[in-house]
């Protein structure tokens, strides 16, 4: 017998065994046989989610810190779906979708996959070039540096950083499977990386809640319950800060303002806890393992435990540490004198970008708010709080961890363990995404993942290594926030898809959820796929208005018009 079936068959008789003992038993065997949960984990806390969780805590404070769980809830409902229709049916879920549901979906699922790597990739080399100008070698990349960059677009430094990212993740992307214990080695230092960037936000969390002020644990967990109203109106704590506005048109563009960053940070928050790349990695890892129906109980466990108690622990505690330091504070170095705002030169053009927005509407020949002219101290100080934080400020939180009884060495140090930390998570993500890409280029061609059509296919996502054309040199850290919001125009079509698989009973066959399992599974998926599907709409109306809609119609109409011709086929 090979290995690999032989390892298999092991495994199966290792969950039989623990069945037969008792519910204690099967935890024991189910955290030693625990995987996919992890590789999962390892994609989603990429920089997507880091980026996410920072800006979540610096636009809606304490407020917002339920978001992350619940879209990771979501996720691992839906994930679970996917994990039991492939190991039941052993087969591989594209071309199930195309036998069984409608060749429109499985081709929309497979290209949007493909698509949100290529997306998702671009802010991964942004956050890894970031660390290495503003916490890594500022000296190298900054003011007179050697390949300082320029305000206002691409530079020598930018190309060579994330060249040198992809020459590193292609190498280690094309030796996977081959056993080399170099990558074993690779892949073993970004897990010590990431873990160490939590457990020091997480340390970071613990001394702030020793010192004064201490962290309000009661509005934490109160914070805990979901709270979808935050999509349409600032959170609380702003209030002061716009109740000082007394012109009631100056007022309500701030807030509305305000709302519209929140709601793009909180649609990428929930994006990125699990993107449609990740609904299309699980069923081809899973039975690339070899995995049947015995070892769906497990797949779900593994998910519940390796996905969800890292990302909430992770993500809460980034969350917390930054809505600490940052939330409707002004930055270090803002002072108003003769009702004039001074402010620092790393954020005059955020700054200057918010007041200019500000001033083209209140002189446009169509106005939805009728301003005043004047700007007022009141709004300089929201336009100063809602400057684009970016690396700089974010190893901030990590500061105080570090800070002798001196006062020296907490800035130093904290950039180190952030910029390794974040040079970590990026590139397991951007190595993932392009083993992502390989495999979706493999199926599509229906070939092995093997050889030169798995590399070629890799280099599908590569193209994140041009992000300089296309990011304006702004903060390198909301580009995450721009990926986010367009990857959740995409993850309804894998829920929806994989929801309409679980209830197919031509490809499920006995194994179709019957009774009040039938219910509870149909139940948690309609709660996933509708909330991912208000989320997908909501961002499509928000980027491109009813054209975008128009598109969505017309890809139902398809959808529809398919579907009809293959039952008239029957």
């Amino acid at each position: 017998m090979p290995p690999k079936e032989a390892k298999v068959v092991y495994e199966q008789n290792l969950l039989q065994a623990a069945r037969q003992k008792g519910p204690l038993a099967s935890l024991k065997t189910f955290c030693k046989l625990s995987g996919p949960g992890w590789l999962q984990s390892a994609i989603t806390l990429g920089g997507g989610s880091l980026g996410s969780s920072l800006y979540l805590g610096i636009l809606g404070g304490l407020s917002l810190i339920w978001l992350q769980p619940f879209a990771m809830t979501l996720g691992i409902i839906m994930l679970s779906a996917i994990s039991y229709v492939s190991l039941s049916t052993g087969k591989r879920p594209f071309r199930a979708i195309n036998e069984h549901i409608n060749p429109v979906l499985g081709w929309s699922w497979l290209a949007a996959t493909l698509l949100a790597n290529m997306v998702w990739s671009l802010p991964q080399y942004s956050l890894c070039f970031a660390v290495f100008e503003q916490n890594l070698f500022p000296g190298l990349f900054q003011g007179e540096g050697l390949l300082a960059s320029g305000p206002e677009g691409g530079s020598l430094g930018k190309w060579m950083i994330s060249f040198a990212i992809l020459a590193l993740c292609t190498i280690v992307t094309w030796s996977y499977g081959s056993g080399s214990k170099g990558i074993k080695v690779y892949e073993l230092l970004l897990k010590l990386v990431v873990a160490l960037i939590v457990v020091c936000f997480v340390g970071v969390v613990f001394r702030m809640s020793l010192e004064k002020p201490g962290i309000k644990w009661a509005v934490v967990f109160s914070s805990l319950i979901p709270n979808p109203r935050q999509l349409f109106e600032p959170a609380e704590t702003f209030r002061p800060l716009l109740e000082a506005i007394l012109n009631p048109a100056a007022r309500q563009y701030w807030s509305d303002l305000i709302v519209s960053e929140q709601r793009d940070v909180m649609l990428s928050a929930g994006a990125a806890a699990v993107g449609i790349n990740m609904t299309f990695l699980l069923p081809y890892s899973l039975l690339s393992r070899g995995w049947d129906k015995t070892f769906r109980g497990l797949t779900i466990f593994d998910l519940s435990i390796g996905m969800f108690i890292p990302f909430v622990l992770a993500t809460g505690c980034v969350v917390i540490a930054s809505a600490q330091q940052f939330h409707t504070k002004l930055p270090d170095g803002f002072t108003i004198n003769d009702n004039r705002m001074e402010v620092p030169d790393r954020f005059s053009r955020s700054f200057q970008a918010q007041i200019d927005a500000r001033n083209k509407v209140a002189v446009a020949e169509e106005k939805k708010y009728t301003l005043p002219e004047t700007l007022t101290t009141a709004e300089q100080q929201v336009a100063a709080v809602l400057v684009r934080r970016d690396t700089y400020d974010l190893a901030e939180s990590l500061e105080q961890l570090f800070t002798g009884k001196s006062g020296q060495g907490g800035r130093f140090f904290s950039n180190i363990v952030f910029g390794v930390g974040v040079v970590g998570m990026t590139l397991s993500s951007i190595s993932l995404m392009m083993l992502i890409s390989g495999f979706v280029v493999c199926e599509v061609l229906n070939r092995p993942p093997t050889g030169w059509t798995f590399r070629l296919g890799c280099m599908a996502s590569a193209i994140g290594v041009l992000w300089p054309l296309i990011w304006d040199g702004g903060a390198r850290a909301w580009l995450t926030i721009v990926a986010g919001v367009f990857g959740a125009m995409l993850l309804p079509i894998a829920y929806l898809t994989f929801f309409v698989m679980m209830n197919n009973c031509a490809l499920m066959g006995e194994d179709r959820p019957a009774g009040i399992k039938r219910i509870a599974w149909n139940v948690l998926m309609a709660i996933a796929a509708l909330a991912a599907t208000a989320a997908g709409i909501s961002a499509i109306l928000k980027k491109t208005g009813w054209i975008g809609l128009a598109f969505v119609a017309a890809y139902l109409i398809l959808v529809l018009t398919v579907q009809i011709m293959r039952r008239q086929r029957m």
